[in-house]
């Protein structure tokens, strides 16, 4: 799977991977329970992951850079602590896993599903530069 097929999904929670586009909306397939389902261009916007930008002091930053940033910096905090739901631990923990953010752009409820998102991605083991991950689909298809 490559790492431009994931996406966001406006009013729907966790991860989706983009498998079609029609002219009214996607068809894209839930990663946390693998049911795919057809989503309506008027009610959702399907946002790619590698569009998605977190704010810093200086310039924007690409998501897989923070979430890389979190799998370096992951090992300073708990697991437990990743799923919790107090806001001042939240905040704390992704000060820790990003240190780089701007405090006042990033809202909590931003924070809360970057959380997700890299405990879903490292769930399946999906965690990996963009740029390394097209290489390894490329070379396994020269392979095939």
């Amino acid at each position: 799977m490559k790492y431009n097929e994931l996406c966001a999904i406006s009013g729907l929670s966790g991860l989706y991977q983009l498998l079609s586009t029609k002219s009214d909306g996607a068809i894209v397939k839930n990663l946390d329970d693998n049911t795919t389902k057809f989503v309506a261009a008027r009610s959702h916007n399907v946002t790619p992951l590698d569009s998605i930008e977190v704010f810093t002091e200086t310039e924007n930053v690409r998501l897989w850079e923070v979430l890389m940033s979190f799998k370096k910096n992951e090992d300073k905090v708990s697991s437990e602590d990743l799923a919790s739901t107090d806001n001042k631990k939240i905040k704390s923990n992704f000060g820790i896993l990003f240190p780089e953010y701007d405090k006042v752009k990033v809202y909590t409820s931003d924070m809360k599903k970057i959380i997700k998102w890299y405990t879903i991605l490292k769930k399946m083991d999906l965690l990996q530069e963009p740029e390394t991950a097209g290489e390894e689909i490329a070379e396994a298809e020269t392979e095939s």
